[in-house]
């Protein structure tokens, strides 16, 4: 971790949504727009028909560490990232085994689902507990939650066991998934923050590739149950180094809480949560369903969301979302897009290893390996756009949506390849350029929302951002999957019926079991086949069609800097007010 470190700053109040950095007085360190007389922006790029951005100095990091204690906590919250996000896509190459063991063919999203709806659910009180006991407890209580999850996915007899170890893993996932974007806020400064995010952002996509791959690579000498047994001692040596690395006086923001503990834990929003994990479960029970959707939870989740909203507004002292702070056009249209473009994102994450399997009849291993490619790109363009552009506080309105662009044709793209005689090695050009806009995108999108919103909001902005980014997992896995798994037993039952076979069986196990398609002969294998080329198609061209809309929505967001509050007693809602109306105008 860079030892940028200097003093500081101000304070919150009790009404802050979670903690700040510093105060909303303005104190000159914010900036406002100014123009040249060629009206082109500091960056290069014209966007509002003469007004411009300056570029604006650099901020030091709010606190810093020793180069000892740097390098344990480095160690410790890299591995914990891993483990994380190896958690997502363990299951890409690992769930024919689990759905033949468990016998829950037709349940199969829900080994991803249900740990990344509490993943998401959870990340904003996550981010609150911070403020309360500080990072160093909340990420080392959040990686024994994580290990106890893992034990109980890696021990379990049947499907609920299995996914009762999966809720326990992801709400452990939410704490470190949140903190460690507070830990390397806190720790950087504005020149240093893109090149972190960008290592964070590759921690989190080599886990994703790791998960994968060494998954499909040990399944066949370990079993799938030690794959999730032996991460329960890394997450807990992980945890134990950031306990140990990070200060005791290290605090979300900068300043330690002040309040008693009994009252700041009185404080947070459970109902919030409840409410809106209730929500989110029955929309994608619904949405998520292999068959038929189911119109009950549909309708319910609408009333459990107008429960959630109103909780929000009106009873919740300190709510999970402060909705409030989303009347800011800025952050809202952020949020929103990133969770239509990383639920696009996640098709690809989820089903190309599906595909390699499915349809090329790779081994387990093999098809894990199609994701390095993938996310060696998002890695890629996640650390240059950090290391040679991203260097500076302003605006990046146009480079956002240059590469928000460039995402859509390369699903077009795979769903045209997704058969079984395209042309490999074009494919796998493919979705690294996938993984590369991607990467540039996530790490565009933060900086341009941190300049779109005041300052002394950044932490509540950043960890909503991180929270809708988790939806979009949530979603992709669910509402992807659903409509994967539907299109895929219509085509199933469409081709064996005009051939006269009637299997109802092989048709269960198919949709929960790729591998099995390689164990198929004759009409039955080429139906198959056929029926996962098609399912495939559709997939990814839905997600083209999503990611493109987002193009749109990603512009919605403006360039204006956000801008505090003139007084030096407003709180973060006060702050996102004011930005509102230099944004709208």
């Amino acid at each position: 971790m860079p030892r940028d470190g200097l003093e500081r700053q101000a304070a919150t109040t009790e009404q802050t949504p979670l903690l700040s950095s510093e105060s909303s007085s303005a104190k000159g360190s914010i900036e406002t727009h100014s123009a040249t007389d060629s009206g082109r922006p500091a960056n290069g790029n014209r966007h509002d028909g003469g007004k411009v951005d300056r570029i604006e100095s650099n901020v030091a990091a709010n606190q810093s560490l020793s180069l000892g204690r740097g390098v344990l906590s480095t160690i410790g919250l890299g591995g914990l990232i891993l483990l994380q996000a190896t958690n997502i896509s363990i299951l890409t190459t690992t769930q024919s085994a689990i759905a033949s063991d468990l016998d829950a063919f037709e349940l199969t999203s829900w080994f991803t689902s249900a740990y990344l709806i509490a993943m998401s659910a959870l990340g904003p009180l996550n981010g609150k507990f911070a403020a309360v006991f500080t990072p160093r407890i909340t990420i080392f209580a959040s990686s024994v939650m994580l290990a106890i999850g893992v034990v109980i996915s890696g021990l379990a007899t049947g499907f609920r066991d299995f996914i009762v170890g999966r809720i326990f893993a992801g709400i452990g996932a939410a704490g470190i998934f949140t903190v460690s974007i507070i830990i390397v806020l806190e720790l950087t400064g504005s020149k240093r923050r893109g090149l972190a995010i960008g290592m964070l952002n590759t921690g989190f996509t080599i886990g994703v590739a790791a998960g994968a791959t060494l998954a499909g690579a040990l399944l066949p000498y370990t079993g799938w149950r030690w794959l999730f047994l032996g991460q329960a001692p890394i997450a807990l040596i992980g945890g134990t180094c950031i306990l140990f690395s990070i200060p005791a006086s290290f605090t979300s923001g900068g300043k330690a809480n002040t309040t008693t503990l009994l009252h700041s834990l009185s404080q947070l929003d459970y109902f919030g949560a409840l409410t809106l994990t209730t929500s989110i479960t029955l929309c994608l029970y619904s949405l998520g369903s292999s068959k038929q959707i189911p119109l009950l939870p549909l309708l319910l989740s609408p009333v459990a969301l107008t429960t959630f909203i109103l909780n929000e507004l009106y009873l919740a002292r300190d709510p999970i979302i402060p909705i409030t702070l989303l009347k800011s056009r800025g952050l809202l249209f952020t949020c929103l897009a990133t969770v239509g473009y990383m639920m696009a994102r996640w098709t690809v994450l989820f089903y190309t290893p599906t595909y390699a399997i499915a349809v090329r009849q790779w081994s387990p291993a093999t098809a894990g390996a199609i994701l390095v490619p993938t996310n060696g790109g998002f890695a890629l363009g996640s650390l240059l756009v950090g290391w040679l552009h991203i260097r500076r506080q302003g605006s990046f309105y146009i480079p956002t949506l240059v590469v928000y662009a460039i995402f859509p044709p390369t699903l077009i793209l795979l769903a045209v390849l997704a058969n079984h005689s395209s042309s490999m090695a074009l494919f796998i050009l493919d979705v690294l350029l996938c993984g590369a806009a991607t990467g540039a995108a996530l790490n565009y999108n933060l900086a341009h929302l941190l300049h779109l919103t005041p300052k002394s909001t950044h932490y509540v902005a950043t960890s909503l951002l991180a929270t809708f980014r988790g939806f979009s997992g949530s979603f992709g896995s669910a509402i992807g999957g659903g409509l994967f798994t539907r299109t895929l037993h219509d085509s199933l039952s469409r081709q064996f019926a005009e051939q006269g076979i009637r299997n109802d069986d092989l048709i269960r196990r198919l949709l929960g079991s790729p591998a099995l398609v390689g164990q198929l002969h004759g009409v039955e294998r080429q139906i198959a086949v056929t029926a996962y080329e098609a399912a495939l198609r559709k997939l990814f061209l839905c997600g083209a069609g999503l990611a493109a809309l987002m193009i749109l929505v990603q512009a919605s967001t403006g360039w204006r800097k956000g801008v505090e509050a003139e007084t030096g007693t407003a709180t973060e809602s006060d702050s996102l007010a004011e930005a509102e109306n230099e944004v709208v105008e």
